[in-house]
């Protein structure tokens, strides 16, 4: 069970963009907040997609109640699935296996993104500081932007490829040779722990006591029809409808209370002068 220098360079390359941001900006954040697409490109890489992608999908659900406050994850999604898939597609393990690893991986991808904060505020401030003072704004354009997707990637690129290359098989073999005993029963029990608090999490959060009757709803049809064999893209495809209708008629009554306003005013007016 190995990793090529292929695999790892891609794979590499590919947490390296995400995490600089390199991809049109913060237009594609979002794929730094989810294992899903990192979990695509190690499924293509490794000639497994449809492997990869139930692996991911585990991975997803315990980082849906992940929030990042000022940009600052606790943990790395994008960077706990590059580790974990591989480990689950050499390994052979269950979801529940890659679960267990993906949580230290991604937090350890935390700390290289905050070593990537130190390094820009190192090297950008000199640089962004200098260009403004000259009033050169293509040079102040490459601290802001240009600078910042190059030292990801010296960063990115190196780690990546060494925890792929040289980690990945030792962690398959120590997930392989501790099957079926009790610690390995027990980090599969915690991996599906951790899906459960994630959704959990989720619920608590969009939660409102107002839009609990849309939670009902969605889980009583969705056992109601489950006989009819209904994919998730119709049930997302109707659930986006309803929610259009919700806002819709919201943003309705919000503008005709807004309107009857006035009319009180002027009404309240007209009866002070009498």
């Amino acid at each position: 069970m190995q990793v090529t220098v292929t695999q790892a360079l891609i794979i590499s390359i590919w947490i390296a963009a995400v995490m600089s941001r390199a991809f049109l900006g913060g237009a594609t954040t979002t794929l730094r907040f989810t294992p899903m697409m990192t979990g695509l490109v190690v499924g293509i890489v490794f000639g497994r997609v449809a492997d990869a992608m139930v692996v991911t999908a585990a991975i997803q659900l315990i980082y849906m109640g992940v929030f990042s406050p000022g940009g600052q994850m606790p943990s790395e999604p994008a960077i706990a699935a590059a580790i974990a898939v591989p480990v689950s597609l050499l390994s052979g393990q269950s979801a529940e296996s890659a679960i267990a690893v993906a949580v230290p991986v991604g937090l350890l991808g935390s700390y290289l993104y905050q070593l990537r904060f130190f390094v820009n505020t190192l090297v950008m401030s000199h640089m962004a500081d200098d260009a403004a003072k000259e009033a050169d704004s293509k040079k102040l354009g490459f601290a802001i932007i240009g600078m910042p997707i190059i030292i990801a990637f010296v960063i990115y690129i190196p780690f990546m490829f060494v925890a792929l290359y040289f980690g990945v098989p030792v962690i398959s073999d120590i997930v392989s040779s501790a099957s079926g005993t009790v610690i390995f029963h027990v980090l599969q029990t915690i991996g599906g722990g951790l899906a459960a608090i994630g959704i959990a999490v989720t619920v608590y959060a969009i939660g409102k006591k107002n839009y609990v009757i849309f939670f009902l709803l969605a889980f009583f049809l969705s056992m109601i029809l489950k006989s009819l064999d209904i994919t998730m893209i119709t049930y997302a495809i109707v659930g986006s409808i309803i929610a259009f209708i919700f806002v819709l008629a919201k943003n309705e009554t919000v503008e005709m209370i807004g309107s009857n306003v006035p009319g009180t005013a002027c009404a309240a007016d007209e009866d002070d002068d009498y």
